[in-house]
């Protein structure tokens, strides 16, 4: 199967971390995979955004492993190459979305697909022209722009995180000192793509960009300046901001960074959404009560 972005060769280049590994032949790549898409959960899935959830929920896709690798990570049982997760085909996929649609899915939410782009797009090639809802790109903001040209035309809704403004947290938490940079060109791509929101008449979103900041304790002035960074570089009347609160510190227990061992304060959370209103963003905020495990999904 070629390649998204090979760069001519056997070796990956699809994701910012260009690790080169032949995947292709079983070698395993940064994300923890080869080139054989594996999931670990495919069901309607209620705790999004409101205008992505709907009515009976959105149809969520959870891909094993993931490029990025934050040492906070909510879906770390998946995301660090375990072993749980079922190998599908393009075709056995696209059949997948199809059921999902049947059972009243919202839309079909690709949950960090990155690394298995080649498989994606011939999924979506497959099942794109029969489906009568949108596909959702759910990512880390840690892409490449020529990766996410590969996409044009198969997905309607990005959705992305943009973590951090500062390289050095971004190197301490998710060992990528360029995040800042690339997702910002990557949400630059990403909307480009869709433009300004769209809603169906049901309220959900059918069209168009929503970024997801997640704020992290003892990181306010980051989260600050990452959303002045956002508003800088995209149209904040066209896009939506979703301002997460629901950072859950059973997840980083393991790592070295003390910081990460609290919740979030109230003065951190609020203060950070006080700046979104002053840059005029629209969009969602969170209680702190949504800070607790039963809103991460269980995988098989």
């Amino acid at each position: 199967m070629p390649s998204a972005d090979h760069n001519g060769t056997d070796r990956c280049y699809l994701c910012p971390r260009k690790c080169g590994a032949r995947r292709g032949e079983g070698e395993v790549g940064v994300c923890g995979e080869t080139n054989v898409m594996r999931v670990s959960r495919i069901a309607l899935h209620p705790y999004e955004e409101p205008p992505i959830s709907g009515r009976l929920g959105s149809g969520t896709v959870f891909f094993c492993g993931c490029s990025l690798r934050c040492v906070f990570c909510q879906n770390k049982d998946i995301s660090r190459g375990a072993a749980s997760g079922k190998q599908y085909s393009p075709k056995a996929l696209a059949d997948e979305l199809f059921r999902l649609e049947a059972e009243g899915a919202s839309n079909i939410n690709l949950v960090t697909p990155t690394h298995f782009t080649d498989a994606v797009i011939e999924t979506l090639s497959i099942a794109k022209p029969r489906l009568s809802i949108p596909v959702v790109y759910n990512t880390s903001g840690y892409e490449r722009v020529s990766t996410l040209r590969s996409l044009e035309g198969l997905v309607d809704v990005y959705m992305p995180d943009f973590k951090y403004a500062s390289p050095s947290l971004a190197s301490l938490y998710s060992s990528a000192p360029d995040y800042p940079s690339v997702a910002i060109k990557a949400l630059r791509e990403m909307f480009r793509q869709v433009g300004r929101c769209q809603y169906g008449e049901d309220g959900t979103l059918k069209r168009g960009l929503l970024v997801r900041h997640l704020v992290l304790p003892s990181c306010r002035k980051d989260s600050i300046e990452a959303l002045t960074m956002l508003s800088e570089a995209l149209p904040v009347s066209d896009i939506l901001l979703s301002l997460m609160s629901q950072y859950t510190p059973e997840f980083a227990l393991d790592c070295p960074h003390k910081s990460l061992h609290r919740r979030l304060t109230r003065f951190e959370y609020e203060s950070v959404a006080q700046h979104a209103l002053a840059l005029g963003f629209d969009g969602f905020t969170q209680s702190l009560s949504s800070a607790v495990k039963d809103y991460t999904p269980q995988f098989k």
